[in-house]
């Protein structure tokens, strides 16, 4: 139940723009449960908002092995990947979200 609590702090400070708190939730959620890949989500999500792209997308690809089949971490990677100018992975990453989401 601790992973969920950093989870939802983690959220709120994301909501009210401490960045550097949010990170500090997510972290924790992640280290209290290594299954929990939203926390990764959320802490990528605030790693982008500070500018930090490339740890964000350490983060979703983090997610990604916990969940291959997650449509909103693909769509969030072809986000990140678009960021830093690589059209050709975002497209792909777009394509499987795209495909996954049609699964459901």
């Amino acid at each position: 139940m601790a992973a969920k609590e950093s989870y939802m702090a983690g959220l709120g400070k994301l909501g009210a723009g401490d960045l550097e708190g949010a990170i500090i939730e997510f972290e924790k959620a992640v280290s209290d449960d290594v299954s929990f890949y939203m926390a990764h989500l959320g802490w990528a999500q605030a790693l982008d908002r500070l500018g930090r792209v490339d740890e964000a997308i350490e983060q979703v690809n983090c997610a990604l092995q916990i969940v291959p089949d997650e449509a909103l971490a693909h769509t969030s990677l072809s986000r990140l990947y678009q960021q830093k100018g690589m059209i050709e992975e975002a497209e792909k990453e777009m394509a499987i979200s795209h495909k996954l989401s049609q699964n459901i």
